[in-house]
């Protein structure tokens, strides 16, 4: 069985992430979304909230499922059987930091990484950015699942 892990911290999920995740589901047999636990960072939605609502978003694909990790990618990969990384690139500035890790992780256990150019319509997007955006009351509907975005605005109106 082909099988490859898109991991990332999708806090939230926008539709880049699943743009990246919807081409993958096509090349691989299983694609396991890796949600990374990461101590040191305190993210606006707990990481129960981020797997739920990539469940729904992701709910279209019977070959993709998501489970959270912590530690090396490596690791994780080797836990599922993965022997490829699927990222997405957005632009030249982020294939330095990609590089980077995609020969730390052949170096270290043999796992591919697979470069995906994102579509045009999400190379500008990020995470971030659309959380600023909604907190400062834009529209960032087309950026977001439907739910998603439900959620988001109603987490920041909390804030």
């Amino acid at each position: 069985m082909r099988r490859a892990v898109c991991p990332g911290s999708f806090d939230p999920v926008t539709n880049g992430h699943l743009d990246i995740i919807g081409r993958a589901s096509r090349l691989f047999d299983e694609v396991i979304i890796g949600v990374l636990i990461n101590q040191s960072k305190v993210g606006l939605f707990t990481i129960e909230e981020r797997i739920e609502m990539l469940g729904e978003a992701t709910a279209q694909y019977d070959n993709v499922r998501v489970a959270a990790f912590h530690g090396l990618l490596v690791d994780f990969c080797r836990d599922q059987g993965a022997a490829v990384v699927v990222k997405g690139l957005r632009a030249v500035s982020d294939f330095d930091y990609e590089l980077q890790m995609a020969q730390m992780n052949i170096g270290l256990s043999g796992v591919e990484t697979l470069f995906m150019p994102t579509n045009p319509l999400y190379s500008f997007l990020s995470s971030s950015l659309v959380k600023d955006v909604v907190k400062w009351g834009g529209d960032a509907s087309a950026y977001l699942p439907d739910p998603v975005l439900d959620r988001l605005i109603s987490r920041l109106k909390q804030s």
